[in-house]
């Protein structure tokens, strides 16, 4: 498992060990002692999955403390442009983002620390993300970004939303809690 640092502070791309041969895949996602070596979480909350069909914007979420979290993201099926937006107001990279492919093909993920915004576009069919966070749902703190407010060319321009991502705030709007 290689982690590799990203342009965005404490964000990393992880390249887990992947093995492909007749029968099919086998990918290790997450390597607790690896992870300890490097200062990284390694006790999470929750685990959860996603499904959503090409051209399908979700995002941006994040959980406002106290309940914001690291979140681990994996795509497990298809294709995905991941995106990751800055919101700690003391990071040299606050207000900038990245945006990296993941695809299931290649087993790749991210790391993304706390006071990081996360969204995708679904690029295939039938996309499958996958997720791991240290703190769990906490409604009363779930939060977002609008997805067209940073400077992102997504490449659409008519995803499909849900009525909530549709309706979060501007970033220029935005009072950072990070």
């Amino acid at each position: 498992m290689e982690l590799v640092p990203t342009r965005l502070s404490g964000c990393l791309q992880v390249r887990p060990f992947f093995a492909k041969d007749d029968r099919g895949t086998f990918v290790k996602t997450f390597h607790a002692e690896r992870f300890e070596e490097l200062g990284l979480p390694v006790s999470w909350r929750e685990e959860y999955y996603s499904t959503s069909h090409q051209g399908v914007i979700r995002g941006m979420h994040f959980q406002t403390p106290p309940h914001d979290h690291e979140k681990l993201v994996y795509c497990q099926q298809g294709r995905v442009l991941d995106v990751v937006l800055d919101l700690r107001t003391q990071s040299s990279t606050f207000g900038q983002h990245l945006a990296v492919e993941l695809d299931a093909a290649r087993g790749d993920g991210l790391l993304i620390p706390k006071g990081m915004a996360h969204g995708f576009l679904a690029l295939t069919p039938d996309v499958i993300m996958a997720y791991k966070v240290t703190t769990t749902y906490a409604p009363a703190h779930d939060a977002g970004i609008r997805w067209d407010s940073f400077g992102l060319d997504w490449g659409i321009e008519h995803p499909v939303l849900s009525a909530r991502d549709a309706a979060h705030p501007p970033f220029a709007d935005f009072q950072s809690p990070f």
